[in-house]
């Protein structure tokens, strides 16, 4: 009879073993790089910060940076997590050269950003091309979700300030295409601000809005089919007034804050005009209703065609009602130039807006917690390497992943595909990863290699 030690296995542990490979299912971020052509747009968008006889291309660096980023890390020093596995990743730069780097472009200012997004941008189109109908504009149109998130910072650092929830850190602005129910999303916009940043001043919000646009193809970046969407923070008149420029005529849905005038016109309301909502499904959610509200408050200095859609519903169990609210129902509203369509169709559409709020989750996964670095310059940098990261996390999913898989966020990414383990194989002039049968998600790693594979190079 054998006595029992425990509930696991004990096993010894030394080091100096050889042909294993960590993080081995990165392998997937690697071939996306390569096979949408970021690496070549990157180092050439990198080529005036590249000094004679240097060793490390500062695109490869800048690149390196991101995928550390994307599997986890939350600063520059974490680039050593690809400066062990060579076989993968290549020759990585060390952490001085790194930390140069990001000082020398932070010097730069707007000319590196400039470089670093119009790489972005440019890659964004082919990755988009490749991806067919599972693009996000496969049908011809694009959603843009703008929105704020708080950065809290646990040092001294520059612009660090008091936020509006008594907390200290900085308040950036950030925009996401949204990729749809089978899919994640990928970020166009990232606006650093001060910590007591205004949350609805209007003049970031169009400097988000420009940011965002540029990063879309060409034919998307004007029009009513490019849907811009936001909270209530974006409903203020000099943020409309820019969306329906005459040129611009882009789409809108945002949220507004139910003032007296609002309220009034909602108490106006005759009972027949309220509509079943929908749920998340598209079907009629108990206990919620929808009307529009357009004829009545007086509209005259807001942009031509703006229409206001108001929503009453219960409130969840132990939800406070505001002073603003009707009858023991909540009240929300939003605006929208949209022409036609049912009003329960308009209000879910601009309700799916939440989904924001999951991909601010995965960049908060992705380096996006804290920013590592003590100059506001150095920190828009890192901004940059934050979105490339979550470009990657959004590009390999939507060229190789299928079902399910599709809309996996970082952390699952990470847990299932990339911390996967593999041996490393010279043979017959060839380099192989092998992943053990054993682990769950070694066909799941291995399909999504083939699909990228077989996607056309580059030029």
């Amino acid at each position: 009879m054998s006595k029992r030690i425990g509930f696991y296995p004990r096993v010894r542990v030394e080091g100096g073993g050889r042909g294993a490979v960590s993080q081995a299912g990165a392998a997937l971020l690697v071939e996306t790089v390569r096979k949408v052509g970021l690496d070549t747009a990157v180092s050439a968008a990198m080529a005036p910060w590249r000094k004679p006889r240097t060793v490390h291309d500062p695109g490869k660096v800048l690149l390196d940076v991101a995928l550390a980023t994307a599997l986890g890390g939350d600063c520059l020093a974490d680039v050593a997590m690809l400066r062990a596995e060579p076989d993968v990743f290549g020759p990585v730069a060390s952490d001085p050269t790194v930390s140069r780097l990001v000082d020398a472009l932070a010097a730069a200012g707007p000319k590196a950003l400039t470089a670093i997004r119009a790489a972005r941008a440019e890659v964004r189109t082919r990755v988009w091309e490749l991806a067919g109908t599972n693009g996000p504009a496969a049908d011809g149109s694009v959603i843009v979700d703008i929105d704020g998130v708080l950065v809290l910072a646990h040092s001294e650092k520059q612009d660090a300030t008091a936020t509006w929830k008594k907390t200290v850190g900085h308040h950036p602005l950030v925009a996401f295409v949204d990729h749809g129910q089978a899919g994640s999303g990928e970020p166009v916009a990232a606006l650093l601000r001060p910590g007591n940043a205004g949350s609805n001043t209007a003049a970031d919000h169009i400097e988000t809005a420009q940011l965002a646009l540029a990063q879309l193809p060409r034919h998307l970046r004007r029009g009513h089919q490019t849907l811009i969407r936001t909270d209530s923070a974006g409903g203020t008149h000099a943020f409309l007034d820019w969306l329906s420029r005459p040129g611009r005529w882009l789409s809108y849905s945002v949220g507004m804050t139910i003032t007296d005038a609002i309220h009034q016109a909602v108490l106006k309301i005759p009972k027949k005009a309220w509509t079943p909502a929908y749920d998340a499904g598209g079907t009629e959610r108990p206990g919620a209703w929808v009307a529009e509200i357009t004829e009545m408050p007086d509209l005259s200095t807001w942009p031509k065609g703006m229409r206001l859609v108001v929503r009453k519903e219960r409130p969840h169990p132990g939800a406070q009602l505001r002073f603003t609210d009707l009858d023991g129902l909540r009240l929300t509203c939003f605006a929208t130039n949209t022409k036609g369509g049912q009003l329960a169709d308009l209000e879910l559409r601009h309700r799916r807006r939440a989904r924001c709020e999951d991909r601010i989750r995965g960049a908060r996964d992705t380096g996006l917690r804290n920013l590592p670095l003590h100059d506001t310059a150095q920190n828009r940098i890192w901004l940059e390497i934050v979105s490339l990261a979550l470009d990657l996390l959004a590009w390999m999913p939507m060229l190789a992943l299928t079902g399910k898989t599709r809309r996996w966020e970082p952390k699952r990414l990470r847990l299932r595909l990339f911390s996967a383990a593999a041996q490393f194989v010279n043979t017959g002039r060839r380099h192989w990863l092998r992943f053990t049968a054993r682990w769950p998600w070694t066909d799941v790693i291995t399909h999504a290699i083939d699909r990228l594979r077989i996607l056309p190079n580059p030029g």
